[in-house]
């Protein structure tokens, strides 16, 4: 990856909508060229979807928690992402190092709905008990900066 690449991730980052015209006046490429790059950048892996940036709240989706997963048995199967992706509150899933085995990102309208989250997880196949940390502000979020 050299720096036109990264400058290409960059302006992505900021409008993944723009036009390749524009795309390319940013970072000095033609169209074709700045184009060009995005394909082989989705090609290797670098770009893994194109997607838009959702304001949760305005969803109904108020409360964010990180849930700390323990659990009894290993809970990195196949079995245990499928039960956890099944669960449309659960944004993400992370197999942790530590006392916890999971670290899961959960978003739900209310306190009452996460509750239900919780004990769906806790209905898991060697899921032992769960840690949720409920987030009363976000300071900031951020994708990795390419530069």
């Amino acid at each position: 990856m050299d720096d036109t690449d990264r400058a290409v991730l960059a302006a992505l980052r900021d409008d993944a909508a723009q036009s390749y015209a524009v795309l390319g006046a940013r970072v000095g490429l033609s169209a074709a060229a700045a184009h060009e790059r995005v394909r082989k950048l989705r090609e290797r892996g670098v770009i893994r979807r194109t997607t838009v940036e959702i304001d949760p709240v305005a969803l109904g989706l108020a409360v964010l928690a990180f849930v700390l997963v323990d659990s009894s048995a290993w809970v990195g199967s196949p079995e245990t992402a499928d039960a956890l992706r099944a669960l449309p509150a659960v944004e993400e899933a992370h197999i942790v190092a530590g006392t916890a085995s999971l670290l899961l990102k959960v978003r739900t309208a209310d306190t009452r709905a996460l509750q239900a989250v919780l004990k769906d997880v806790h209905d898991i196949a060697g899921v032992s008990g769960t840690n949720a940390i409920v987030v009363l502000e976000t300071c900031f979020e951020r994708t990795p900066d390419p530069r």
